[in-house]
């Protein structure tokens, strides 16, 4: 087979098969391997596995290579309830015994710890999902740009490309609610294949009052004994199954604190702001979206608070606000996964807060931020994992930081 033009023929040959053993798993899910001590990375394998794969990419440091048969199967590994796991790139862990998911998930942040914050600290079991499947509030199947008048796959993004697409009839992690109603979603967007120019995203999320399909439709959800309405295209967490043993553990660190006053950075539409506000005398919180915002605001009203604030500013920003002094107030973020930036932070650490409580669902970001937080003075305390996201790469993690005295 001629290989691609900027294929790089070192140290293997386009398409070159290999048998390797699996020594590892990296936190995209890879199989990692060596070859006379170079790295190579093959999806879908486990540590123990003797495979054999085929490299299609030679790196400067390492190669990529699929997976073409298992030779020596792992005592883990377990079929896949989905039959377009592997081809689909929604998950990378079907194939993985799902408390084996889970311990390797608190090693990669333990190794990242490790690694990218130079620090040797210990990592609690991950807390386990519990609905290993179907579990999924929400799911935003879509399609490229209708070629000849017709709508081809619908879909997610195939496993390992940026683009191709693969046909999605079932989702075994997403809600019963929503696989229920997929047919006719699909069925609807090839009726109105002319309305489509683009492609597009389809939007799909199963909540208390239903399954909403429109961004600015209403959605209803229960967390604990808190009540929240948001709208069905903003963001909110999709794991309904897990959420109040994450949230109320977060809220648990920053009342242990024993701060007064509590800030929520990022607090989109007031998840743990309000489930904390009843543990404080004061709640401020910050969010970019003006909707979330007001959004935040009516779920504080709907559940009789009367103790919380929210702001439609940058999360930079919010510190100016704050009426309070850093050593009786406790922080609450939970960024998106680029992480915080670092002028958030030192406008952060300038403020002072007693603890912080670091959501992230991107622990190499985190991590990152880590070592920032480790310059200004703070001691990291619990790193607390929850498993939102069964059968896939992705996990939360806590951590919680306090200044050092």
């Amino acid at each position: 087979m001629v290989p691609p033009r900027k294929f790089v023929p070192h140290p293997f040959t386009y398409h070159q098969e290999l048998d390797v053993r699996i020594e590892n798993l990296t936190n995209e899910g890879s199989g990692v391997a060596r070859v006379d001590g170079w790295v190579v990375f093959v999806p879908f394998a486990l540590p123990g596995e003797k495979v054999r794969c085929r490299v299609y990419r030679n790196h400067k440091n390492y190669s990529n290579a699929d997976l073409v048969e298992v030779l020596e199967p792992s005592a883990d590994r377990v079929q896949p309830q989905c039959t377009l796991f592997g081809t689909c790139g929604g998950c990378q862990y079907q194939h993985l015994d799902y408390a084996r998911q889970t311990e390797w998930k608190r090693r990669q942040v333990e190794e990242l710890l490790k690694h990218m914050a130079k620090i040797e600290h210990p990592v609690e079991p991950v807390i386990a999902s519990p609905q290993q499947y179907g579990y999924r509030s929400k799911i935003t199947p879509h399609f490229h740009k209708p070629k000849g008048g017709e709508i081809g796959a619908i879909g997610f993004l195939r496993a390992g490309t940026r683009s191709a697409m693969v046909d999605v009839e079932h989702c075994p992690i997403a809600m019963p609610a929503l696989n229920e109603e997929l047919a006719a979603v699909r069925a609807q967007a090839r009726a109105n294949q002319d309305a489509f120019k683009n492609g597009a995203t389809l939007l799909m999320r199963a909540a208390v009052n239903g399954v909403l399909t429109k961004a600015d439709q209403i959605a209803i959800e229960q967390v604990g004994d808190v009540k929240f309405e948001f709208q069905a295209g903003d963001f909110f967490q999709n794991n309904p199954f897990i959420l109040p043993e994450f949230v109320g553990y977060a809220v648990a660190e920053a009342r242990a604190s024993g701060a007064r006053f509590l800030v929520d950075a990022y607090c989109g539409s007031g998840l743990f702001g309000i489930s904390a506000a009843r543990d404080f005398e004061e709640v401020l919180g910050v969010e970019l979206s003006e909707s979330a915002v007001r959004k935040a605001a009516h779920n504080a009203e709907i559940n009789g608070l009367t103790n919380c604030k929210f702001l439609a500013a940058d999360a930079r920003e919010i510190f100016k606000e704050v009426p309070h002094a850093g050593q009786e107030t406790v922080v609450i973020i939970d960024p998106p996964r680029a992480g915080c930036s670092e002028e958030f932070l030192q406008q952060l650490f300038a403020f002072d807060p007693k603890r912080v409580v670091y959501i992230s669902c991107n622990p190499a970001t985190q991590m990152r931020d880590l070592n920032l937080f480790t310059e200004a003075g703070y001691k990291l305390g619990k790193v607390q994992p929850f498993d939102l996201f069964p059968q896939t790469k992705h996990l939360e993690c806590v951590m919680t930081l306090s200044r050092e005295s």
